[in-house]
């Protein structure tokens, strides 16, 4: 067992007659995740508002150099009948009056000060300062003493002898806490947690409520208990209200009683719900069990209960995933002419008429990282059920609600750069954590990098655990340093398959010729920021995986955010002709698959295992056999009625049949 660690300082800096609110306990750093990390103030009489009151977070790294990194404005917020107010994460049991995200302390050298003052008084990185000081604690985990902070509120006479308070190690389980003796003479002592309890054990003693629940994940149509249960009988009839509603979640989806009664001398109530089974394709959806109006003798032990409800009414693609493609039920909606400014230009002049039309600061928007979210639920939905996105790499579907919001990452899916932002220079920029939606944008240029962080063209949902995995390799041979998924699947002993590839390679393809200062070369260069590889690589999965309707689909809904669209989905030849290939050759758009020809000649079988006949041909005839995505797989001259085996794989596929200035297109189905 842990010894309790005793700090005491000699000589009395601050007495609780001196000011209103002082910081009571600060637990700092938690096992695990951190995310059970509190700050406790004391006031000097109970119920006192906080109004005017700021708290403020002091970072002593080197690099943080004293100033803010959070504030907390107690504006509405009042301590209890203890004189007690709690400011931690929902995780932190009791459960807080003042809720914050988790994670958010650091371990030190730092402190944490509470001002007369407002928030806005302290906007990130101001530097520490004694004036409207209230009361102040410095701190660490088993770190040195930071001197110079010491030495800024050494000035406030009050702290003359103001020493730095070491809760613990990395992973403690302590918390600091502030002692006044009968001579008002204050100390610090490291030791078990006491959240809304005051430190000596004095005080009214609060009786907890605990809210539990069977399980966390309910489908429509089923029922569950709520249970309420409190640390010691009631001593009269407990009445309080129970909300459910989050968002789009509300009374319409639910039926049961949210009026609890535990009754005198007893510990517990229930209620029991049942969810409505509507028809509406509402996605998944959470509620929040909490508390409304519990009275103020009474603790909240835990609050805000999340429970999913799983919505039967999803619906499916008229595509498939890319595990098993479809080619052709989506169409491109590229704007008439998009890319016939590019005819007739060859190297140098294709690449620029090319980024000229995927970087038009007057016609592309440039949308915020956060925003990009919002897009990714969209573009990378799972075309077999509409409550999940598909998963780039380990090829599956996962629920969207299970995005990534902390530092756990396993089971959750996050947003992964094709492109790594480490290999292409570009991070997060001022604004990038707002969601402001499609009609809120910034112009944005070639030559601005910056949005590449955000370019939904270049952004997958992708699993947590795999995306931390890929890192910033380059692509190809793992053992040449490259990455090209067959690494073992997180969670999963089986890699999936590989139809991630292409979509990959045109989408990095894509960066390079959107933002200046990027290149795919060959190799796994390390020659500093802007430089990706393999090229060779990127190039041979272009060719064996060819883009589907899920990819197609995706390019038209980034289309509807950002105004410019993947050319190397819309046109996969030009692949060839920037890098592959048909290097130097003059491009000419090839042939619409919405081009259709009403004439009379016939092609059957149709469906076919391989072998087709051509029937009412009177001329010499140029067939040329097109894949779904546009790439040329056959062709011959012929001039009567003709058959051939194709040898070609399954799928959907284009003829298009030239004779003079007359053109025939028919689809194909190989099976």
């Amino acid at each position: 067992m842990k010894r309790p660690l005793l700090f005491f300082i000699s000589i009395c800096f601050f007495q609780l007659s001196y000011s209103q609110v002082v910081i009571n306990e600060l637990d700092c750093d938690t096992p695990g995740v951190d995310n059970m990390e509190f700050l406790e103030l004391l006031s000097d009489t109970p119920n006192f508002p906080l109004d005017g009151y700021v708290v403020v977070f002091f970072n002593g790294s080197s690099s943080g150099m004293n100033s803010s990194y959070f504030t907390v404005d107690l504006d509405g917020y009042e301590t209890d009948v203890n004189g007690l107010l709690l400011i931690g994460s929902n995780s932190v049991s009791p459960v807080p009056q003042l809720l914050i995200s988790e994670n958010v302390f650091q371990n030190g050298a730092d402190a944490v000060a509470i001002y007369q003052a407002d928030d806005i008084d302290f906007p990130e990185e101001t530097v520490a300062t004694i004036e409207n000081l209230v009361d102040v604690l410095i701190y660490d985990t088993s770190d040195a003493d930071d001197l110079d902070m010491i030495a800024i509120f050494n000035q406030d006479p009050r702290f003359t002898n103001i020493q730095q308070i070491n809760e613990g190690s990395a992973n403690n389980t302590n918390s600091i806490q502030r002692f006044v003796d009968m001579d008002d003479n204050v100390t610090y002592s490291s030791t078990t947690p006491t959240p809304r309890q005051l430190n000596d054990g004095s005080g009214i003693v609060l009786n907890g409520i605990s809210i539990s629940i069977a399980q966390s994940q309910y489908n429509e149509d089923e029922s569950f208990d709520i249970t309420f249960t409190s640390e010691t009988p009631v001593t009269e009839n407990l009445n309080f209200n129970i909300l459910l509603d989050n968002n789009g979640f509300d009374t319409s989806d639910f039926t049961g009683n949210t009026a609890i009664t535990i009754p005198i001398n007893q510990t517990t109530a229930s209620t029991t719900i049942t969810l409505v089974d509507d028809t509406d394709d509402e996605g998944d959806e959470v509620t929040r069990v909490r508390f409304e109006n519990l009275p103020a003798t009474y603790l909240a032990l835990n609050n805000n209960l999340e429970i999913r409800i799983v919505d039967n009414d999803f619906t499916m693609a008229n595509f498939g995933t890319p595990l098993n493609p479809t080619f052709g039920n989506v169409t491109s909606t590229q704007p008439t002419g998009y890319y016939n400014s590019l005819d007739g230009l060859a190297d140098t002049a294709l690449r620029q008429a090319l980024q000229d039309i995927i970087a038009d600061p007057n016609v592309v928007r440039a949308q915020t990282y956060a925003d990009v979210l919002d897009i990714l639920v969209e573009a990378d939905q799972n075309p077999l059920n509409s409550n999940e996105v598909w998963l780039l790499y380990t090829e599956q579907g996962r629920p969207k609600l299970d995005l990534q919001t902390g530092s756990d990452n396993n089971g959750k899916w996050n947003r992964e750069h094709t492109y790594p932002r480490s290999r292409g220079g570009f991070n997060d920029i001022e604004d990038d954590e707002i969601a402001d939606g499609r009609d809120i944008f910034w112009t944005t240029k070639a030559d601005s990098l910056r949005h590449g962080n955000s370019d939904a063209h270049a952004l997958r949902a992708a699993d947590g655990p795999e995306n931390s995995l890929r890192n910033n390799k380059h692509y190809g041979d793992p053992l040449l340093g490259g990455y090209d998924g067959s690494e073992a699947t997180i969670g999963d002993p089986l890699r999936l398959g590989e139809s991630f590839r292409g979509d990959v390679a045109r989408s990095v393809l894509y960066m390079e010729i959107r933002y200046n200062g990027l290149a795919v070369v060959n190799g796994y260069p390390e020659n500093g920021p802007g430089e990706l590889g393999d090229l060779a690589t990127l190039l041979d999965w272009h060719r064996n995986d060819p883009p589907d309707d899920f990819e197609m689909n995706r390019n038209n809904v980034v289309y509807t955010w950002q105004f410019n669209r993947n050319p190397f989905i819309d046109q996969p030849d030009l692949v060839e002709y920037i890098w592959g290939t048909n290097v130097g050759d003059v491009w000419d758009q090839p042939l619409s698959i919405s081009e259709v020809n009403t004439s009379k000649i016939l092609v059957f079988p149709n469906p076919t295992n391989g072998r087709v006949s051509f029937k009412g041909l009177d001329r010499e005839t140029k067939i040329d056999i097109y894949s779904a995505d546009g790439r040329r797989v056959k062709s011959i001259a012929i001039e009567t009625d003709f058959s051939i085996d194709l040898d070609l794989d399954s799928g959907l596929y284009f003829i298009r049949m030239l004779s003079g200035d007359k053109k025939t297109i028919r689809k194909l189905i190989v099976n």
